[in-house]
């Protein structure tokens, strides 16, 4: 005991300019949006490529099962393209990008870090800036709805996860059309809640609940899962719990969802809501 004060004794101003060096660091970073911002995307890269590494590791030891997934998403996209091909919608759609002849892009990314046992959970992917992630992009798994991009850095993105009590979509029931918002309640990560739906919809369990399209992030007809149970819970409207279709303990890799027409869409609403100001 004795020696280690006299080593600390030793090292004492040593240790004094360490902690003033904090601080000062500290102060800058939190009185400066420059440097508290270039801190955030230092934090953000250096704790992407930690998960990296983690992420490859755990990789190594589920090949197998990553492979069954990938063999499953390609006949599920198969699918998707010849049923797409005999469907006569696809020659009445209206297209707003002439060059590429779609309103969406997607690309594909490796989850490196995810959480779903927190009330504010969230998701680390290995792509950024440097390929063209933006914030609000939409993310999806087999189809079925993730999250949303919420920050990013050169080489990697965090995506606010559906089982985040901030997180709220507007949602629809497939066979109708009637559509509400849909939210996490903080509980079971296999169930969300939707809300808004009327007493006189016809709904039953194991409907098919759907993006709405409403949203600029979000493309019309995205899988969130289907009705495990309902109730009335007075008023006029339904509580509805979603089992959701994605497995949020089982996320390997998901695909990043751009808009096209994003901003052309945002600029329009916002100049109806001038108008009737």
């Amino acid at each position: 005991m004795k020696s280690l004060l006299n080593f600390l004794l030793r090292i004492h101003f040593f240790l004094l300019f360490i902690l003033i060096e904090i601080f000062s660091i500290s102060l800058l970073v939190d009185n400066n949006y420059y440097q508290r911002s270039r801190m955030v995307n230092f934090t953000r890269e250096l704790s992407g490529r930690y998960h990296q590494k983690l992420a490859e590791l755990k990789e190594y030891f589920s090949l197998q099962e990553i492979n069954q997934q990938l063999v499953e998403e390609n006949n599920r996209l198969l699918n998707i393209i010849e049923s797409t091909y005999r469907s006569e919608e696809l020659f009445f759609r209206n297209v707003n990008d002439t060059v590429f002849n779609q309103r969406y892009f997607y690309t594909p990314a490796r989850v490196v870090n995810n959480s779903v046992n927190k009330k504010h959970n969230f998701i680390t992917l290995n792509k950024g800036k440097k390929q063209g992630i933006k914030p609000e992009m939409a993310v999806v798994s087999n189809g079925s709805i993730v999250g949303v991009v919420k920050g990013v850095s050169e080489n990697f993105a965090t995506v606010i996860s559906l089982l985040n009590l901030d997180f709220k979509i507007s949602a629809k029931v497939k066979k109708n059309g009637y559509f509400g918002s849909l939210s996490w309640d903080g509980k079971d990560y296999h169930t969300a809640i939707l809300n808004e739906i009327p007493l006189h919809a016809d709904v039953q369990v194991g409907d098919s609940i759907i993006t709405s399209g409403f949203s600029s992030i979000y493309p019309e007809g995205i899988l969130i899962g289907y009705i495990d149970n309902f109730e009335e819970k007075g008023g006029s409207f339904y509580t509805i719990y979603v089992k959701l279709s994605t497995d949020f303990k089982q996320l390997n890799y998901v695909n990043i969802i751009g808009n096209l027409t994003q901003t052309e869409k945002l600029e329009i609403e916002q100049k109806a809501i001038k108008n009737n100001e």
